[in-house]
């Protein structure tokens, strides 16, 4: 199974039809991406902890609505998949054997914030398939969250797909609304053209340690969380594997919807 990192953008996803992003998650399956794993690990941008943190929740997972001031459509969507306590258990097994996390704390209560069923109502809109997110610790840096996903690495096996979910660049206070189709500010350009060279050419350990590597870093992400959970995608896919970027478009200026897939190799 290979691991993905997809950049969900605006939570208007969910309801725009002319956002390039949503056409492409729409099609997903017809592209050839996986049509039914076994679950889905999702590491969210919107779920912050000071530890690893896993929901582990039976039965139809909570809606989060985790956005404010957004059309009323967007408060009646539901994606009612079922959780997985089993995979959440198997993911604080891998996390606390490896020996580099050793506290990994569960919650039984959590359900599926819009970094998850933002792009999983458009990938599988059957909500049929078990759900598990996994938490991203914004105090901590890029290499950590590679070795986390190095962690879960087995999973792939397992047919379990990884999913990080955020967004390639990602400083709101930087959005140019009413940007001609496609444009893009110098800086979120660069930063973007930046990450996907390095990821393409295989130069992992610069992405992990973009903030003195990349051009803008600072700017493209103000705060990490929605940049962390590519690091942890790429590591459970191991330095060896292949990235690809599968969609690229931008949203008002400066917010980059660039997605990838790692075709995964030996993580060990």
């Amino acid at each position: 199974m290979d691991t993905f990192y997809i950049s969900h953008g605006s939570p208007t996803l969910s309801i725009d039809d002319s956002i390039p992003a949503g056409q492409f998650l729409r099609s997903w399956k017809q592209n050839g991406f996986p049509s039914k794993p076994s679950s889905i690990l999702v590491i969210s941008g919107h779920w912050e902890t000071s530890v690893p943190t896993v929901n582990s929740v039976s039965g139809p997972l909570n809606t989060i609505y985790d956005f404010y001031g957004f059309p009323k459509a967007m408060y009646q969507i539901k994606y009612p998949a079922p959780g997985s306590p089993d995979l959440a258990s198997r993911v604080k097994t891998l996390l606390t054997n490896s020996g580099r996390f050793p506290k990994v704390a569960v919650d039984t209560t959590r359900g599926l914030d819009h970094g998850a069923w933002v792009p999983l109502m458009f990938m599988y809109p059957e909500a049929d398939i078990p759900v598990c997110q996994l938490s991203v610790q914004t105090n901590r840096d890029g290499s950590y969250h590679f070795d986390l996903g190095r962690a879960l690495a087995p999973l792939r096996d397992e047919g379990v797909l990884i999913m990080g979910s955020g967004a390639a660049t990602h400083n709101l206070r930087m959005l140019r609304y009413g940007a001609a189709d496609g444009a893009a500010d110098p800086w979120a350009l660069e930063f973007d053209t930046w990450l996907k060279e390095a990821l393409v050419g295989g130069r992992y350990e610069d992405v992990n340690r973009y903030e003195e590597k990349a051009p803008h870093a600072k700017k493209a992400h103000p705060w990490p969380d929605h940049f962390y959970p590519l690091h942890v995608a790429m590591g459970a896919a191991g330095k060896e594997s292949k990235a690809k970027l599968i969609h690229h478009s931008w949203q008002a200026a400066t917010l980059s919807y660039a997605s990838y897939q790692f075709s995964t190799a030996d993580a060990n």
